[in-house]
């Protein structure tokens, strides 16, 4: 693996990539609170079937693309941040990948421009449309989101998740994440104003639209002991993909599943791809 420098319209983003050059690129986007670090095992994965594979950190986490103001941190902005760094590769189509806000990222972004993403994996994240049914619907969802609106409190979230060794943040990833990793997030969110640019994805406000249904081919795993995202959201999903569509369940796995199964995750991601198009 190897560090790479992209720099865009907004910014520098740091990123990691592996594998070579000529390789049917891959684009994987983390959430939060974590950085492209979260995909080495799937980035292992990859590049050992030749995959091109980069994953940057995304706004805000990058110290060279971290605006200040929450407004700055609209999904829309998100979006354009992947195409001008798929553009900056010189990826006119690729695979896309993504977890938590990344995953959130990838359904708008394979929504926006179809033309461009070859494949959607999404881990975790329903689809924005089907969430929002859940939460006008399902009471169980409601207060798995709750956390949601707490942490748009500035700046006592971010005091909350630093204090005592970053005691709060650290307890975010439950145990499930190994323990280096989990360091490794840590410092670099405890950079000065890191943690409230990422805190700034969930302060931006709505949408400016609506997001409709997916005609990319999918692949959709959500694990049952996620505590962000119930069933009713991750079952709902599939109203919202009209392209060929793969639901994978996960028993007994936490929100965390690219560190917490990566073997099952990396398997799925490659059978996914290699079953949907040629480079």
């Amino acid at each position: 693996m190897t560090r790479l420098s992209i720099s865009t319209g907004a910014g520098v983003f740091d990123a990691i990539a592996a594998g070579p050059p000529e390789g049917r690129p891959v684009l994987l986007l983390h959430g939060f609170p974590q950085t492209g670090l979260v995909w080495q095992r799937q980035i292992e994965a990859l590049t050992a079937q030749g995959y091109r594979v980069v994953a940057p950190d995304q706004r805000g986490y990058s110290p060279g693309a971290r605006p200040q103001r929450p407004g700055d941190y609209r999904i829309g902005l998100l979006v354009d941040d992947v195409v001008a760094i798929s553009e900056e590769l010189g990826w006119a189509v690729f695979d896309l990948v993504g977890h938590d806000w990344g995953g959130a990222v990838a359904w708008w972004t394979a929504h926006a421009h179809a033309g461009r993403v070859r494949t959607l994996t999404v881990v975790s994240t329903p689809h924005p449309g089907a969430l929002a049914t859940a939460l006008r619907t399902d009471q169980d969802q409601r207060e798995r989101s709750q956390y949601m609106i707490d942490w748009r409190e500035t700046p006592a979230t971010e005091e909350r998740m630093l204090a005592d060794d970053a005691r709060g943040l650290r307890a975010a990833y439950a145990g499930k994440v190994p323990r280096a990793s989990a360091d490794a997030y840590v410092r670099h969110l405890s950079q000065p104003g890191a943690l409230t640019a990422a805190l700034n994805w969930y302060r931006a406000g709505r949408p400016d639209g609506a997001i409709g249904v997916i005609d990319v081919p999918t692949l959709y795993v959500w694990s049952t002991g996620d505590s962000a995202f119930g069933p009713a959201a991750a079952q709902e999903t599939e109203r919202w993909v009209l392209g060929p569509y793969r639901f994978e369940t996960l028993q007994g796995v936490s929100h965390w599943i690219p560190e917490e199964a990566p073997g099952t995750l990396s398997r799925l991601m490659l059978e996914h791809l290699q079953a949907h198009g040629e480079y």
